[in-house]
């Protein structure tokens, strides 16, 4: 009887520590694996560096917000291992200001001036945020293959300082088409999904004076095989 008990003690921690690790830490390789090859990679989507590609909007009814750059960034953040020896510029963050009027339910977005495309087949999106320890929502806007707008919840902006956070893509749908669609198998030179933007969903209770938020390093997981073993000779669609 010791024995027994025991051992389903050792299940359950082992049970209890495998599931905290599946919510709190998507893991890329397990997540729309629907074939035996694939070849994954952190590639940088945006790092905000541009003036004037992000821009933001609200309800006027509801307040203002305005966006802009600012030097700066995470300091815990790691860099890709593929741009290890590049020199590449990463010298600022966004700041997103906005000035509520009236509390209430209201959300704000901020968006970049053309959806950003992502290569291959993406498997979590990821994006480090200041959320000024509020109980906001942060929403990932996205498109798929098709063109198709969704929406993926990222978390709750209740922490200091910087954190990343991640959300994972779920796989496509064995039919090709219901869900988020990021491959139609008779095309396979155009694939994957384009970033539309964020959205705050903003918690009545807190929507009072000013509030402030900064996004840098937004980051994919996307798996490249067909992307490295496409056919040279094929032709192109899309004329």
């Amino acid at each position: 009887m010791k024995h027994i008990l025991i051992i389903a003690f050792i299940l359950s921690v082992a049970t209890l520590s495998f599931g905290q690790e599946e919510i709190g830490n998507p893991d890329p390789w397990l997540i729309g694996v629907d074939t035996a090859q694939q070849f994954l990679q952190e590639v940088s989507v945006d790092r905000f560096e541009r003036e004037g590609f992000w821009r933001s909007a609200m309800s006027p009814d509801s307040g203002f917000v305005i966006t802009r750059l600012f030097r700066g960034g995470p300091a815990a953040v790691q860099p890709i291992p593929a741009e290890e020896g590049m020199t590449i510029v990463n010298d600022y963050v966004l700041g997103a200001r906005v000035d509520f009027l009236r509390r209430g339910y209201t959300h704000f977005t901020v968006i970049p001036t053309r959806p950003i495309p992502i290569e291959g087949i993406t498997k979590t999106v990821s994006v480090w945020v200041v959320g000024r320890n509020t109980n906001h929502e942060l929403v990932l806007l996205l498109e798929d293959f098709f063109g198709r707008p969704f929406e993926l919840y990222m978390g709750r902006l209740n922490f200091q300082g910087w954190k990343q956070l991640t959300v994972p893509v779920p796989p496509q749908s064995d039919d090709g088409f219901s869900g988020i669609v990021q491959r139609n198998f008779h095309h396979n030179h155009d694939m994957g999904i384009r970033i539309r933007g964020f959205r705050v969903n903003v918690n009545p209770w807190e929507a009072i004076g000013s509030y402030y938020i900064y996004f840098d390093e937004l980051r994919a997981v996307t798996d490249l095989f067909a992307e490295h073993n496409r056919e040279a000779d094929d032709m192109r669609d899309g004329w």
